[in-house]
C-alpha cells in the first residue's frame, strides 16, 4: 500500500491535527505544501455550522464564560480536554470562537500558555487548536514555532499560525503569508530558495522581482522572508540589491490600503540607513534617481517619519540624499514622466520645516502611479503626519478636496473636514475628520472623529501662521502636471459658474485624471432630471473624456467651459449608468460590461 493510499487511515479523530500535519508533509514527494494548505482530516471543507442566534456581544460573554475558568486550571490536560468539550457544546463558528478568545482577560498567563499547548499538541478538533494558537499570539515563546509551522500547513489554520509567529519567527510567519498570499505563484522562487539556505538564490530571486510585479503588494513579507537586514549586512555594495531594497521601502511606506507596512517592519530604519550609506553605488539612471527621490519623501512627509528615529537621524539621511541627487533634472523630451516628476518634486523633501507651531501641507504624488487616487494631501504639526499617525488606513485626501475647495481655511464658525477615508470606503472602515475653528489668534483643530487609538490631544496654531502656510499650500501648484492642471481648472471654473452645468440640469459629479491614462482629463457628471417621466426617479451619471491635447491647461480648461455655454454634455458625452427605470425611459443604453481579463 502506498503513502498516499494509507491517508484515509490518519483521518481518524483519534489523531492530533499537529500529528496530521506532519503526516501530510512527510508524504509529499517533492516536500511541497499546496498554497491553500493541506485540507483538514475530514476531508474537502463544506459550509460550516455555526450559531446565528447571538450579537457579537452575546457570543462573547459565552466564550468568556465557557472558557475563561478552564484557561487557569493548573492541569493542562485536565483543561485542554474541557476546553475542547466545551468549544463544541458552544456550537459556535470556529473563527467566532478565535476572535473571542483574542478578547479574553487572563488570570494565570502561565497556566492558559501551558493549556494552549496542550491543545496544539494534541487536540483533534480545529476550533480548540485555534483557542490554543489564539492564545498563543500573546503567550507564545520561542519553543512553540515548530509546532505552530507544523500547524500553519492545515487549511484554516494559516491566519492564526501567523498571527502567532509574527513575534517569534519572522521569516517563518513571512514564508508562510507568502506561500497563501501569492496568487500568481511569482515568489516561489524565492520562498524555494530561502527554504534551502542557498543565499544567493535568495538574492537572484531578490532581484529579478519588478516595480510590476503583482507580487510587489506583498513588500514586508518579501523583506522578512528574505532577511533583506542580513543580506545588505553580507553584500552592502550590492547595486542591484540595493536597488531592490529602495523598491521595497517605497512599497512598504505606501498606505493606499492601509497601515503602512514599514511601521510593522521591525529593520526598517537599519535597512534605510543601510541603503543611504551606500546609494552612491547606485547607477546614476532617472530610475534610480526617482527611486532615491521617492525614498526621501517617504523619510520626510510620510509613514517612516513615524519610526523610532535618533535624535537627528533622520534629518541626517535626507541631509545625505539631498548631496546624492542633481539639483536638477536633466532635460527631457515632452511627455517624459519620469524627468517630470523628478522635476516637480525634487525640492520638497529637503526643505526645513520652521519651528515653532506652524503646521505645513504638503503635495505629494506618489512616483510610478500618477493617477488620481496616488496624489495626497500631507498635514504635517510638528514635522508628524497627522493623517498616517492618527489614521493609517488609506492615504490623506487630494488637493482638490481639501486645499482648492478652500475646506482648511478656519472661520469662527465650526467646521468638521474629512482628512482621509479608508481605502476601501468610509461605509467599510471609516475615515477621519477633525473640527476646525478660529479661537482668537489661534486656530484649533480638535472634535477628532474616526481616529485609530485614544483620542488626539486638541492642536493649537498660531492664525497667522496657519493662515500664511495655507495660502501658500493652495497658491503652489509646482506638484501638478498638464492634464492634472487642465482638470483643476475646470473644477475650479464650474465652481465659480454652476450654471453652465445647471442649464442641462447637470451637477459636477468629479473632475480628474483617468486613473489608467493619466495624462487624460474626464468630467463625471451627474443628471437628476427636475420633472422626471412618470413612475421613474434617481439619477443618470455621464462621462466626458477630453481628447488628447497639447495645448496649455488654461486653453484646453476654457474651451471646455465654452462648449458648455452652448452644448448638452448629455448629447456627446458617455452615459455611465444610474437609475435602471430612468435610464430606459430617457432612452440611454447601460454602458457595456467591462472585458473580461
Amino acid at each position: 500500500m502506498s503513502a498516499r493510499e494509507e491517508r484515509p487511515a490518519l483521518s481518524s479523530r483519534t489523531t492530533s491535527l499537529y500529528d496530521y500535519a506532519l503526516f501530510r508533509h512527510g508524504i509529499e514527494p517533492d516536500g511541497a505544501v499546496p498554497r491553500k494548505g493541506f485540507p483538514l482530516p475530514d476531508g474537502p471543507p463544506s459550509p460550516e455550522p455555526g450559531r446565528t442566534d447571538l450579537t457579537w456581544q452575546q457570543a462573547q460573554a459565552e466564550v468568556t464564560d465557557a472558557l475563561t475558568p478552564l484557561l487557569s486550571d493548573p492541569d493542562p490536560v485536565r483543561a485542554a480536554e474541557a476546553v475542547h468539550r466545551r468549544v463544541g457544546e458552544l456550537g459556535l463558528h470556529r473563527r467566532t470562537v478565535r476572535a473571542h478568545t483574542a478578547r479574553l482577560t487572563l488570570t494565570d498567563e502561565d497556566a492558559a500558555r501551558r493549556t494552549a499547548r496542550q491543545l496544539i499538541r494534541t487536540s483533534t478538533d480545529a476550533a480548540a487548536v485555534g483557542v490554543g494558537m489564539t492564545l498563543l499570539i500573546r503567550l507564545g515563546e520561542p519553543e512553540d514555532v515548530p509546532w505552530l509551522k507544523a500547524l500553519g500547513m492545515l487549511r484554516g489554520l494559516e491566519d492564526a499560525a501567523i498571527a502567532a509567529l509574527d513575534p517569534l519567527d519572522r521569516q517563518a510567519a513571512a514564508l508562510l503569508y507568502i506561500r497563501c498570499r501569492d496568487r500568481s505563484g511569482e515568489l516561489t522562487p524565492l520562498t524555494d530558495a530561502v527554504a534551502s539556505g542557498d543565499t544567493d538564490a535568495t538574492r537572484s530571486a531578490l532581484v529579478s522581482l519588478t516595480d510590476e510585479s503583482e507580487a510587489m503588494w506583498l513588500g514586508r513579507r518579501i523583506a522578512e522572508a528574505a532577511d533583506l537586514n542580513g543580506l545588505l549586512r553580507a553584500r552592502p555594495q550590492d547595486a542591484e540589491l540595493l536597488a531592490l531594497t529602495g523598491r521595497l521601502l517605497h512599497r512598504m511606506a505606501d498606505q493606499q490600503d492601509g497601515r503602512a507596512d514599514i511601521l510593522g517592519y521591525p529593520p526598517a530604519r537599519a535597512v534605510y540607513e543601510a541603503l543611504v550609506r551606500h546609494a552612491d553605488r547606485l547607477p546614476p539612471t532617472p530610475e534610480h534617481r526617482s527611486l532615491l527621490l521617492s525614498v526621501a519623501l517617504d523619510l520626510h512627509s510620510g509613514p517612516a517619519v513615524l519610526l523610532n528615529w535618533r535624535p537627528g537621524r533622520r534629518r541626517a539621511l535626507l541631509d545625505a540624499l539631498d548631496g546624492l541627487l542633481p539639483a536638477t533634472a536633466p532635460e527631457s523630451v515632452p511627455g517624459d514622466r519620469e524627468a517630470d516628476w523628478f522635476r516637480r518634486n525634487r525640492h520638497l523633501p529637503f526643505a526645513r520645516a520652521e519651528d515653532g507651531d506652524r503646521p505645513r501641507w504638503e503635495v505629494v504624488v506618489v512616483h510610478g502611479s500618477a493617477d488620481s487616487c496616488a496624489v495626497e494631501t500631507r498635514i504635517l504639526a510638528d514635522g508628524v503626519p497627522l493623517v498616517a499617525a492618527l489614521f493609517g488606513k488609506g492615504r490623506g485626501n487630494p488637493p482638490e478636496y481639501l486645499l482648492d475647495s478652500g475646506r482648511l481655511r478656519a472661520a469662527p464658525e465650526p467646521r468638521e473636514v474629512q482628512l482621509a477615508e479608508a481605502y476601501c470606503t468610509e461605509g467599510c472602515c471609516g475615515a477621519l475628520y477633525v473640527t476646525i475653528r478660529r479661537d482668537g489668534d489661534e486656530v484649533v483643530w480638535d472634535g477628532w472623529r474616526g481616529a485609530v487609538g485614544p483620542p488626539p490631544p486638541p492642536y493649537r496654531f498660531d492664525a497667522a501662521a496657519y493662515d500664511a502656510e495655507l495660502a501658500r499650500a493652495e497658491r503652489d501648484h509646482s506638484w501638478c502636471w498638464p492634464a492634472r492642471s487642465t482638470a483643476r481648472l475646470i473644477a475650479a471654473g464650474l465652481r465659480e459658474r454652476p450654471e453652465l452645468t445647471a442649464r442641462w440640469e447637470l451637477s459636477q459629479h468629479w473632475v480628474g485624471t483617468d486613473w489608467r491614462d493619466p495624462d487624460s482629463v474626464v468630467l463625471h457628471l451627474r443628471h437628476e432630471p427636475s420633472a422626471p417621466p412618470p413612475g421613474t426617479g434617481g439619477s443618470l451619471y455621464f462621462q466626458w473624456q477630453l481628447p488628447d491635447d497639447d495645448g496649455p491647461p488654461r486653453d484646453r480648461a476654457a474651451a471646455v467651459l465654452r462648449r458648455l455655454e452652448t452644448d448638452d454634455p448629455k448629447a456627446f458625452a458617455t452615459f455611465g449608468g444610474g437609475n435602471d427605470e430612468l435610464a430606459q425611459a430617457l432612452g440611454y443604453r447601460p454602458p457595456p460590461p467591462a472585458p473580461q481579463t
